[in-house]
């Protein structure tokens, strides 16, 4: 909800604080810096401090957050409420990705999609209330405001649970062994590939409303709809299309959808009518829906030694990549147009076609994907 909701009221706060494009970009990418920086220190935090611990401090950061956002006056105050929101987004990020792969740790892949439906879920329940919102004429503090539901409700649900041990601290795995798996040839390969799959999925989330707007001279401002239809493709596609990452190699998976995803953010780019633009909208969707929790998956079936601190590397990965995204695309709408910063975007999937068509090709020679195992077995004993 916060993503969809940031990216609808920055029209509003551009105009009020006299912001450039290379502010907003900055702003709109100051979420996943946050995001970043608190998921690659959260995920170890979690064999220490527990999951339930690093929740509930979630739950603060997003309370707090937004209210910050919410009395801002300059662009530093709302850069700041930005980056609180997005260490909440962390948190959560840092606990829940080594809790699912804890409870189903024989099913990995699948229900870390399946949970991670729930972005572009929140997404396109955001989307449309801040639509309308704007229809029914409501303030972009109000619209901010809509982000402690969820965050008191959530707080509430946490209080008083026990969480299991991490899967790599109840196997018993040492701490510098776990640290060891981040040299490991094929994850730098997979980090290196986060880097473009989170800059392709979630670069272009946050500029599409603006691009969608000006492009089209919008008076009701409907581009956060375009957001809301792409989150709600992504939405079913993680929910009941789970089964796809097993269905094939995940990493087949990533390389066949990169180019649908490739085509869509081209074609968007050339749209003059509201029905190419949806239309490209949904080609893009399809081909980028199951990348991040996909890339997680693949992290924890490789490298389950890594533990949660290889799946919090991958997740702050992919957050600042999405930061660094922000201002370059600003960069581009500036000096080449509104129009044009996705014809540019649209070469990074490319690469992942090289990438994970080349994992693929190695795995086949191998006898093929195969998930790695920890010799001993868990016994999920309370420590949070």
């Amino acid at each position: 909800m916060s993503f969809a909701i940031r990216g609808d009221i920055m029209g509003d706060v551009q105009r009020l604080l006299a912001l450039d494009d290379v502010q907003v970009g900055w702003i709109l990418g100051a979420a996943f810096w946050g995001f970043g920086l608190s998921i690659l220190v959260g995920g170890p935090l979690c064999d220490v401090l527990g999951m339930g611990t690093i929740l509930r401090l979630a739950a603060a950061g997003h309370i707090g957050g937004a209210l910050l956002t919410v009395f801002s006056t300059s662009f530093e105050m709302f850069f700041a409420s930005t980056v609180i929101v997005g260490i909440a987004n962390g948190l959560v990020e840092a606990a829940i990705n080594p809790l699912v792969a804890t409870i189903y740790s024989e099913d990995k892949t699948r229900r870390l999609v399946a949970l991670h439906a729930w972005f572009p879920g929140g997404i396109v329940i955001g989307g449309v209330l801040a639509f309308v919102f704007t229809q029914l004429g409501f303030n972009w503090q109000a619209k901010t405001l809509m982000l402690l539901i969820p965050s008191v409700i959530y707080a509430a649900m946490v209080v008083g649970q026990r969480f299991p041990e991490t899967e790599r601290k109840a196997a018993g795995v040492p701490l510098a062994e776990m640290v060891g798996q981040v040299g490991r040839p094929l994850f730098l390969i997979v980090w290196i590939a986060m880097w473009i799959t989170a800059a392709t999925e979630l670069g272009p989330g946050a500029w599409i409303p603006t691009i969608f707007n000006r492009v089209m001279g919008s008076s009701a401002r409907a581009g956060i709809l375009v957001v809301v239809w792409i989150n709600g493709i992504m939405y079913l596609l993680r929910q009941f299309g789970a089964n796809a990452a097993h269905a094939m190699s995940p990493v087949a998976l990533i390389a066949m959808t990169a180019v649908p995803a490739a085509v869509g953010l081209y074609l968007f780019s050339l749209a003059n009518s509201t029905a190419a633009a949806f239309g490209a909208a949904t080609l893009f969707a399809a081909g980028v829906a199951f990348w991040w929790p996909t890339m997680l998956g693949i992290t924890s079936e490789r490298f389950p030694r890594g533990g949660a601190l290889l799946l919090a590397i991958i997740g702050a990965t992919g957050s600042f990549s999405t930061a660094i995204a922000g201002p370059i695309m600003g960069w581009i709408s500036e000096t080449y147009g509104a129009d044009r910063v996705l014809a540019y975007w649209a070469l990074l999937p490319v690469a992942l076609v090289a990438i994970f068509g080349g994992i693929y090709l190695y795995d086949k020679g191998r006898g093929g994907y195969a998930v790695e195992k920890l010799a001993t077995a868990t016994d999920h004993r309370g420590s949070g």
